[in-house]
């Protein structure tokens, strides 16, 4: 990959993910659900530091630098698909469903989608293995965030189903 495409691709990325963090706490703001303003919240956080280890590769790579030794990136230890099974199992009561909670996560299921196909071609654009290491980790976490999606997307639309899923009960013939 060139330098003028790393570039473009890097500020493509850099918008992206600023959009989406104020996405995310924008909704964070909004919905009434504590489940969904902890997701809303904790995703966001991921969103910004995609966007603070882009944006210092953008500058390296602006000035025509080489890819640095190490870039960090901190994920936090607990899932955000965690915290909602933590979160729905001890909690008194949930608030009523909210079809705009529900249209937000649909919007954000999209995003990460996108993103995470974006970070997985970009992995498969660069031939230096930190750099392929780097950008399938960004495609992972965004994926990560596809399947929390998804996740509370069944559970806005069907409770009954997720908790089944998640106690994993089944019939065993016995």
């Amino acid at each position: 990959m060139k330098t003028e495409e790393r570039l473009s691709s890097l500020e493509v990325a850099l918008n992206n993910e600023l959009r989406e963090r104020e996405f995310y706490l924008k909704n964070a703001a909004k919905t009434k659900n504590p489940l969904g303003k902890i997701m809303f919240e904790r995703i966001g956080d991921e969103e910004l530091e995609h966007y603070e280890r882009l944006k210092q590769l953008h500058e390296k790579w602006k000035r025509g630098e080489q890819w640095p030794e190490t870039v960090p990136l901190v994920v936090q230890g607990t899932t955000v698909r965690d915290m909602l099974a933590h979160i729905v199992k001890n909690a008194e009561e949930m608030p009523p469903d909210d079809k705009n909670d529900l249209k937000a996560v649909r919007t954000a299921i999209a995003f990460e989608a996108k993103g995470a196909a974006f970070y997985a071609e970009l992995g498969k654009g660069v031939s230096d293995a930190k750099e392929k290491a780097f950008f399938n980790l960004l495609a992972q976490i965004e994926n990560e965030h596809y399947l929390t999606l998804r996740d509370t997307e069944e559970y806005l639309t069907d409770p009954a189903s997720w908790y089944r899923r998640r106690e994993h009960h089944s019939l065993d013939g016995a």
